[in-house]
């Protein structure tokens, strides 16, 4: 069972890697599909849902492309997972059981806090990557 669909992964994806540019030109679809591995007809669709959540902004021209429509600090993980998957729930409805029930939903909440971080903070894994291969003699 897989908590995240391809649409959330490669969305994040996305996002990140628009995250890591750090200048206020936008960047085109063709850029972001090579640096994220994603192919360019699925990509598309998933920029119109995270534009339309508010996300991404779009300028149009020849010179046009995307950018993050805020800062990375101010966008969570979550936010964009909610946007591209719904909610992130276990499971997605009521069951007779009391318990199980109280168990998902604290479940739930734990699953949700894990994603509860800003979109620049996963370049802490990358200095965790890049720190792990680096070894002192």
């Amino acid at each position: 069972m897989s908590l995240l669909s391809t649409k959330g992964i490669y969305g994040l994806s996305a996002m990140y890697e628009l995250s890591l540019i750090k200048s206020d030109k936008p960047t085109q679809t063709k850029e972001i599909c090579e640096k994220a591995k994603i192919p360019q007809n699925y990509l598309e669709q998933l920029l119109v849902v995270l534009k339309r959540a508010k996300l991404i902004k779009s300028v149009r021209g020849a010179h046009g492309g995307y950018l993050l429509a805020r800062n990375a600090e101010d966008i969570s993980i979550k936010e964009i997972l909610i946007a591209l998957e719904g909610e992130i729930n276990i499971v997605q409805q009521q069951v007779e059981n009391s318990t199980l029930n109280l168990f998902y939903k604290e479940s739930n909440q734990k699953i949700e806090s894990i994603f509860d971080i800003s979109l620049s903070e996963l370049q802490e894994y990358q200095y965790k990557l890049n720190n792990q291969f680096n070894y002192t003699i």
